[in-house]
């Protein structure tokens, strides 16, 4: 009987550690985002693994998050040997990663969501750089450019778009097809434009290419109607 207590009192004290650390980490999870409507987090660690601040395995799902003003359907992560401030954090100060943390996931678009993340900063700026390098002569950055919609295809993205200047504005259509050239690689091809009145680019040997950094490796880009799906490691770091 002794024993089973002891046993029972050194579990509790573990759940209690797993549960603070569990809570600990949806709250910094939260603070990266501005809204999140489902978020659930799973730890894989021994007592002492935990104890001594070394987390080998955490699971996290997300949906509708919203990170920076990008609208993200879908998120399942896993990250490994993860490295915290977990004595402080037993303290009740925020958590903290004292290492780089590969992690690997999937992420799924969809095309409403990825609509509504036109109205953010980094969207827009992103497309901006992409337009400036496909049309620099009929898109210079003094022209103010009003990103309207994005269309999902099989396989290719169509992208609507406003000039506005001094003059009428112009209406832009562009359709690329992205292809991963590698994992930290990326491409658009089969590039075609058209304005209001003309063919911007045509004939569909246009491409545009990437270098997204080494802490990123993208193992699959797939587009189909309504989806985009994007499956790979990123680096976080502290």
């Amino acid at each position: 009987m002794q024993e089973f207590n002891l046993h029972s009192k050194k579990s509790n004290k573990i759940r209690i550690v797993t549960n603070v650390l569990t809570t600990a980490l949806k709250l910094w999870l939260k603070t990266q985002v501005s809204q999140v409507s489902q978020l659930e987090v799973q730890i894989k660690a021994s007592d002492r693994q935990i104890l001594s601040g070394c987390i080998p395995s955490v699971s996290v799902f997300a949906s509708h998050a919203v990170y920076q003003g990008l609208h993200l359907t879908q998120i399942q992560l896993v990250a490994e040997n993860i490295r915290i401030n977990i004595g402080s954090v037993l303290k009740g100060q925020p958590l903290q990663l004292l290492e780089i943390v590969p992690v690997v996931g999937v992420l799924i678009q969809s095309e409403d969501d990825l609509n509504a993340s036109l109205s953010s900063a980094l969207l827009p700026t992103a497309l901006n750089e992409v337009l400036f390098k496909l049309l620099p002569e009929h898109c210079p950055k003094s022209k103010s450019i009003n990103w309207q919609k994005i269309n999902l295809d099989s396989s290719k993205a169509i992208l609507s778009a406003t000039l506005v200047d001094d003059s009428e504005p112009t209406h832009l259509d562009i359709s690329m097809i992205p292809e991963l050239v590698s994992g930290h690689e990326l491409q658009l091809t089969s590039i075609q434009a058209k304005s209001n009145t003309r063919a911007l680019l045509e004939g569909g040997k246009n491409e545009l290419y990437f270098n997204l950094g080494s802490d990123v490796d993208i193992q699959e880009l797939t587009l189909v109607p309504g989806k985009l799906v994007c499956r790979g490691r990123i680096n976080v770091n502290p």
